[in-house]
Formats: C-alpha cells, sequence, structure tokens
C-alpha cells in the first residue's frame, strides 16, 4: 500500500509540474488562435472532430479499459498489450476506411479536408494507446508528463506559424500532427515502453471482446454526450454559431482540464489496485473527488464573476456572442470532474455495465433539451440542456457508486458550494455597486481577488483541519517514497 501511495504522490507531482506548463503553452494557442482567425474556421474544424471523436468509439471497443482491469487474462502484460494493439489495428483500419469513402461521398469543401486528415490523425493516436495504458496501469507517469508538455510546445509552434500564414483550417489540424508525432517517437521510438506487436491468443481476445462490447457501449453513450451538443447545434444552427459554442466550451472548461489532466489517470490506474479493498478504494474516491470538487469551483467561480472582463481583454469584443454560454457552460465545468472519477471507478471494478443506465438517460435528456432549448435559445439553450443532462447523469452514478464505495455527498459539497455562492453573490453585488467606473482590466482584477478572497477564506476556515491531515498524509508518503523505490526507467517494471 505504501509503494502504491508513493507512486500515486509520484505520477501526480509529474503530471501536476507537465500539466502547469502546459496549461501556459495551450492557453496562449487557445487565445492567439482565437484572435487570428475567423469564427467558422472553429465550427468547421468542432464539427468535423465531433464527427471522428464519436465515430472513434467503434474501433476503441473499450480496449483499453479491459487492459486496465487486472484480471487473469491480463495478468501477463507483455501478452495482453500485444493483443491489444493487434486488435485496435484491425478494428482502426476498417473504420478508416468507411471515414475516407464516408467523407468522399458525403462531405465537401473544408470539412472533407478536416474529416479525411482527422480520421488519419487520430486513428494514429489511438494505436499508441496499449503503451500509454501499460504507463497508466503501472501508476507511472513521468513519461506521459513529459509526452504533455513536448506536444503542448509543438503543437502550438505549428498552430501559430501556420495561423500567422493564413492557412486557417490547417493551423488546427497541426495540432492533431503534432500529437500524433509526439506520442509515436516518445513511446514507440526512444527508449519505447513496449514495441508493437502482433500476437492472438484465443483467450485473451475472448476477454477483450467481452469486456470491451460491455465497455463499448459505455464509452459510446460518454462520447455522445460530449459532442451531440457540437453535432446538434452545427447541423442546425450553423458553422458559426458552432464556433461561439465551441470555444465557450474550450474556455470554460479549460479549468477542468487543467485540474483533472494531472490526475484522472492516476485515479483510474489507483482504483484497479485498490478495487478489493472497500475500504481503502473508498477513502481514495473520496479524497480525489474532494480535492477535485474544490479546486473546480474555485476555478469556475472565478470565470463567472470576471467572465465579460476575460473575453473582451483576452479575446478581443468578436466574441462577446459567445458570453451567456460561456457563464452557463461553467457549471458543467465544474461538477463534470466528479462524474469522470466515478466513472473510472465502474471501469476499475470491472462493472462498465453501470455507466450505461446513467449515461443513456443523460442523453435522452441531452436531446430532449438540444431540440426544446436550441432552436429559440440557440447556444445559450445548447448549454443549457448539457448542464440538465449532467445532473441528471450525475445523480444516477453517485447512487449506483454506493454498491462500491462509501461516502457523504455533505462532506464532498456542502463547504465548496458555500463558498462558491457566497464568492459570486457577494462580488456581483459589490461590483453592481461601486466597480463600473474601472477600467475593464481593472474590474476583472478587483472580481478576481474579491471571490479568491471570499471562497478561499470561507472553505479555508470551516475545513482548516481536514487541509492540515492531508497535508499530514502527503508529507507522511512523501518521506516513505524515495526509500521504497528501486530506480528504474519509467517503461519498465
Amino acid at each position: 500500500m505504501t509503494d502504491l501511495a508513493g507512486r500515486v504522490i509520484s505520477s501526480i507531482s509529474w503530471n501536476l509540474l507537465a500539466n502547469l506548463i502546459r496549461a501556459g503553452v495551450l492557453l496562449v494557442r487557445l487565445v492567439v488562435l482565437a484572435r487570428w482567425l475567423p469564427v467558422e474556421v472553429f465550427g468547421i474544424y468542432g464539427l468535423a472532430s465531433a464527427i471522428i471523436s464519436l465515430s472513434l468509439v467503434f474501433p476503441g471497443f473499450g480496449l483499453g479499459g479491459a487492459f486496465l482491469h487486472r484480471s487473469r487474462e491480463t495478468r501477463d502484460e507483455s501478452k495482453a498489450a500485444d493483443v491489444f494493439f493487434t486488435l485496435q489495428l484491425i478494428f482502426l483500419s476498417a473504420w478508416a476506411l468507411l471515414i475516407v469513402a464516408g467523407s468522399l461521398a458525403f462531405a465537401s469543401g473544408p470539412l472533407r479536408t478536416a474529416l479525411i486528415c482527422l480520421a488519419f490523425l487520430m486513428g494514429g493516436l489511438t494505436l499508441t494507446a496499449p503503451a500509454k495504458y501499460i504507463l497508466i496501469r503501472r501508476v507511472a507517469h513521468k513519461r506521459l508528463a513529459f509526452i504533455q508538455v513536448l506536444d503542448a510546445f509543438l503543437g502550438t509552434l505549428a498552430a501559430l506559424i501556420l495561423a500567422y500564414a493564413g492557412t486557417s483550417l490547417w493551423a488546427l489540424l497541426a495540432t492533431d500532427l503534432g500529437a500524433l508525432a509526439v506520442n509515436v517517437a516518445v513511446l514507440y521510438i526512444w527508449r519505447p515502453v513496449r514495441r508493437p506487436r502482433l500476437r492472438w491468443y484465443q483467450t485473451t481476445v475472448h476477454y477483450y471482446l467481452g469486456f470491451g462490447w460491455r465497455n463499448l457501449l459505455a464509452n459510446l453513450t460518454e462520447r455522445a454526450i460530449d459532442r451531440v451538443d457540437d453535432l446538434w447545434t452545427g447541423f442546425f444552427l450553423g458553422q458559426t454559431p458552432l464556433g461561439f459554442y465551441n470555444r465557450a466550451y474550450a474556455f470554460a472548461t479549460y479549468p477542468r482540464r487543467m485540474i483533472m489532466a494531472p490526475s484522472r489517470n492516476v485515479f483510474s490506474g489507483t482504483y484497479a489496485e485498490l478495487k478489493a479493498d472497500r475500504k481503502e478504494l473508498s477513502r481514495a474516491v473520496f479524497r480525489s473527488n474532494a480535492a477535485l470538487i474544490r479546486m473546480s469551483f474555485l476555478a469556475g467561480g472565478l470565470l463567472f464573476v470576471a467572465a465579460q472582463e476575460f473575453i473582451l481583454l483576452m479575446l478581443t469584443e468578436k466574441w462577446l456572442p459567445m458570453l451567456d454560454a460561456f457563464r452557463i457552460m461553467l457549471l458543467f465545468a465544474v461538477l463534470d470532474p466528479s462524474r469522470r472519477t466515478l466513472a473510472d471507478l465502474f471501469i476499475a471494478v470491472g462493472r462498465p455495465q453501470e455507466l450505461i443506465k446513467s449515461r443513456s438517460l443523460q442523453l435522452l435528456t441531452l436531446a430532449g433539451g438540444l431540440f426544446l432549448f436550441g432552436p429559440t435559445m440557440g447556444i445559450v439553450g445548447v448549454a443549457v440542456a448539457v448542464n440538465l443532462a449532467l445532473l441528471v447523469g450525475l445523480s444516477l452514478m453517485i447512487r449506483s457508486a454506493r454498491q462500491y464505495v462509501d461516502f457523504s455527498l455533505i462532506r464532498l459539497f456542502a463547504v465548496p458550494s458555500l463558498g462558491l455562492v457566497t464568492g459570486i453573490g457577494l462580488t456581483c453585488i459589490l461590483a453592481s455597486l461601486s466597480w463600473f467606473t474601472l477600467e475593464t482590466w481593472q474590474a476583472g482584477l478587483v472580481k478576481a481577488v474579491v471571490f479568491s478572497t471570499l471562497y478561499c477564506g470561507l472553505v479555508g476556515g470551516l475545513e482548516y483541519r481536514k487541509l492540515l491531515e492531508m497535508a499530514g498524509h502527503l508529507k507522511k508518503h512523501c518521506r516513505r517514497w524515495p526509500q521504497k523505490q528501486v530506480s528504474k526507467p519509467d517503461g519498465e517494471v
């Protein structure tokens, strides 16, 4: 257990460092591309990306979850990884042919170009999944952290050069090309985690297909939940509204990505290793969600109170039509990390079918909300539908999770919710009374400082002892970890 705790802390530390660097680089990319590129280009790329991402669930076939779940068939890591790669290659080849044929038949212009390019780029990136899952399964994330940083720098450099040269769509596609190049180089060429091999073991294949089929349905509903709003907006509202909605979603969920990226893969590997110990698993699930909720509420509240100033200063006035949708999407951004970690819990305990019911109802709620609110309210209605669907899905997942872990919703949500509501309420009241004469940057800065002070002061004051306890727990394992580890490369056991 001590060794696992050390690996968890080490992995989160590497991921946190990498993510801080990556976050700064990607924020520059997001802001500069939003300033330089037309709104409709983001709509074209967003629609193509949604189609490819949603359809990519089928060749993925839930194989990653099957490999991560520890069972007799995957006990031999090398054999299991080789069969994983073989099945992935077969499924992706058939999928790529269908995507290219469909794009040539039904799409035209820039959308066709984006679809075909993304099919090869994202398909190739999926072939690196076996190597990634080996590291995730070992809770060894140093190499994955390095990939995040290198990908961010190279993708951003290529995108900004192409955007400056005036090639709008290719600037966005360059980010996917950079991701593919970096992942292949670091996972399969430089000190490879495992060289790709084609192997076929009947019992292992049967296990993958059986577990993967159940995981496929869960992944399909999850991906549909993430992408149906983009598809609906692109087909029913048009490319320009999709461009506004796409950027509203990207910036609203940016803090979520910053918070989740250093930890989610670490948590999923940890849950899988603790699945037989209910007490320790419950503790891990509670602590991970408690930390995510408190950080995401702080980030979401900051963006909410300073949303208009953020758009005007960072993105320019042309993006103001996304303001209301951006604010509404922040509710989704602060709650979605908990939904995703609970999904990882179900995969780790080998019960992906538990996700199907909650995600199916969430998807139905989303579809109904889109047709109910979208036509009259535009992208604001799309954002409302997304939030309603999230609340439905999260409620059902929490109820199902109690079969495997024990936790208190009051302990999870009460204090940060109080801090969020109090901070936003008082900040908005004070802003309406006296800050209207300030410059845009001054108003945004004052709002951010006031909200942060109120939220951190309230949460810190009410949970002072818990924070000290968590700090002591972290310090204890940080001291133990170096003594327990054997110096080995990240790609070796």
